[in-house]
């Protein structure tokens, strides 16, 4: 069995390791960070994307923090989060899964920001867990695949993930020079400094955290969510970077229009990964919005 990331090895480059946590829940260990807490400041959930880690919000979450308490943490099976089974990776059961953590730890957001599949995250709280604030999506993945790859796509990525050999492959590959670096590069079109690399780097040697992005990618049923768009009653702003080689802007421009009201930004000249790649430019856009409908506390 492959080992999980250690804490006290792969971790000592995470950054803000000082505002990290872990939570347990049964068999459940969350990693979890806050930061910017202070009494009557509101609360801002950050939700990361399919094979990132809470390190993927470095830049942007102390740019929030000024005006909010910001709590983010790894997703099931990913980073340091540990305990979830196979089962708890559908769409749904994530979400519920989080809504139970927020509840245990009485995190009350007024809104949330998600980054590519975390703003599905973020929209499926709002569908079905009560959450009732405004959802900012980062680079968000959305939008079903068109037509038969709909379903084609899950079914490679459960072959992918019921063979043991094949997460050892893809976290081995990582191991070689540059490697990990031309693979983010190809996937988000983005340029990242070192220390996220890094992060980057150590997360996709670690076969047990691939094998958890395979099992998130397996068992995410957006064509159902794509139905359920039309009960979305929550402010929410899309802000898709042009260059983005993983979801192409125009999908970003579809999904828009799905949800009544939603209001879509497009960065030019940014890939994927625009969150980290310019982060004092998305907090402007965040801080803006959030603005318009929650109270922000001065820094």
């Amino acid at each position: 069995m492959s080992r999980a990331l250690d804490w006290n090895r792969e971790g000592r480059i995470w950054p803000h390791r000082e505002a990290s946590g872990f939570v347990r829940d049964g068999a459940i260990t969350w990693h979890v960070q806050r930061m910017g807490a202070r009494a009557g400041k509101p609360q801002l959930v950050l939700l990361h994307g399919t094979g990132a880690s809470v390190h993927s919000w470095r830049g942007l979450a102390p740019l929030l923090a000024e005006r909010f308490e910001v709590v983010a943490m790894d997703l099931p099976r990913h980073g340091f989060t540990t305990g979830h089974s196979p089962d708890d990776m559908s769409l749904p059961r994530m979400a519920a899964s989080i809504a139970r953590l927020l509840r245990a730890q009485a995190i009350a957001p007024v809104a949330l920001v998600g980054h590519s599949a975390g703003v599905a995250l973020a929209l499926q709280l709002a569908l079905d867990h009560g959450f009732a604030g405004p959802v900012v999506g980062l680079n968000s993945a959305l939008r079903p695949f068109p037509g038969p790859a709909a379903q084609i796509f899950p079914a490679i990525a459960k072959l992918l993930f019921v063979n043991p050999l094949v997460p050892r492959i893809f976290s081995g590959m990582a191991t070689f020079g540059g490697e990990a670096q031309r693979f983010l590069y190809r996937s988000t079109h983005s340029r990242i400094d070192a220390e996220g690399m890094a992060c980057y780097e150590a997360l996709l040697k670690n076969p047990r955290h691939t094998k958890g992005a395979l099992a998130m990618m397996a068992n995410w049923d957006l064509p159902t969510l794509r139905t359920r768009m039309a009960e979305i009653a929550v402010p929410v702003l899309l802000v898709h970077s042009s260059d983005d080689a993983a979801i192409p802007v125009e999908w970003a421009r579809e999904a828009s229009g799905w949800i009544q009201g939603a209001r879509l930004e497009v960065l030019e000249g940014l890939g994927h990964l625009a969150h980290e790649e310019a982060p004092e430019l998305c907090a402007g856009l965040i801080l803006d919005f959030l603005g318009e409908h929650v109270r922000l506390v001065s820094s």
